[in-house]
Parts: structure tokens; C-alpha cells; sequence
């Protein structure tokens, strides 16, 4: 008889334990669940390639002459599992329209890896686009790159403004 106790309440436990691991699961997947936001790796999810607008960006027509056309280079930084990293980002504007992105990988391991990811998508992103209206979150399943990028960006934009 303690035998078969033994073997109900083991049952029972894992029972209990199967059905808080599948709340769990399901909580944590939940679409209305944001866990991205605190992100420390890098994922590969080339479908997810973003160019959103920062919340200070203007239209075309009250940033015209807001910058000067030419060619501009900046090196933006940024921090990664393997440590802190750094990207070459060099920008051609004409009438604040980017109209050429060139990237400078400057990372070794993993992050090269990433860093040319987002070299090979960035372009796409970019190029053809007001560059106040620039602000990358992730690019070709590099996510923590474009942190550098827009860091990059941001002292471009300081150099050329008119």
C-alpha cells in the first residue's frame, strides 16, 4: 500500500510541475509580451530588418538646407556580448537625402560576423531616405550593430548641419 502512495504522490508532482512549466510557456510567449526590449545577444532573423523613424524626425520640406550635401564619416560604438565594438559608417547627402552608405567593420569573432550582416542589408535601409527619418533597430539579424550605426549617424548629422 505505501508503495502505490509513493507512486501517486511522484505522479502528482510531476504533474504539478509539467503544468507550471506550461504556464510559464505560455505566458512568456504571449504576443502582447514585449521581451526584446532587454536584449544582450544578437539574433539571426533576417525577416525582421527595421528602419523606423525617430520620434524627432521632421518631413522633407522643414529639414530642407538642414544639412550640407557631401560626404561624411564617423565611427559609432557600441556594446556587445564579447565586449565593446566600434563600425565605420561613412554617409553621401544631397539635399539631406542619403544617397550612398559605406560600413567599416572593425570587429573580429561573432561580431564581424554581425557587423557584415549588417553591411551587406544596410543600404537597402538607407540610401534613398531622409536622414533625420533614419533610425535602424536591426538589420539582416544584426540587432546590437545598429546601435553603433545610429550612434555613427548622430555625429554625422552635429558635422554637417548647415
Amino acid at each position: 500500500m505505501q508503495n502505490n502512495t509513493s507512486k501517486i504522490i511522484g505522479l502528482g508532482a510531476i504533474v504539478l510541475i509539467a503544468a507550471a512549466g506550461t504556464g510559464a510557456a505560455v505566458y512568456f510567449n504571449r504576443p502582447d509580451t514585449d521581451t526584446s526590449s532587454t536584449e544582450t545577444t544578437q539574433t539571426e532573423t533576417a525577416s525582421t530588418d527595421t528602419a523606423t523613424s525617430s520620434n524627432e524626425s521632421s518631413t522633407a520640406t522643414e529639414t530642407a538646407g538642414t544639412y550640407k550635401d557631401g560626404t561624411y564619416s564617423a565611427d559609432g560604438s557600441y556594446r556587445s556580448p564579447g565586449g565593446n565594438e566600434t563600425i565605420g559608417v561613412t554617409v553621401s547627402l544631397k539635399d539631406n537625402i542619403v544617397t550612398a552608405v559605406d560600413i567599416k567593420t572593425n570587429a573580429s569573432g561573432n561580431s564581424a560576423q554581425y557587423q557584415t550582416m549588417f553591411k551587406n542589408g544596410v543600404g537597402n535601409l538607407t540610401v534613398g531616405k531622409n536622414i533625420d527619418e533614419i533610425n535602424l533597430s536591426r538589420v539582416s539579424g544584426s540587432s546590437l550593430t545598429s546601435t553603433g550605426f545610429n550612434d555613427a549617424l548622430d555625429e554625422i548629422k552635429d558635422e554637417a548641419k548647415a
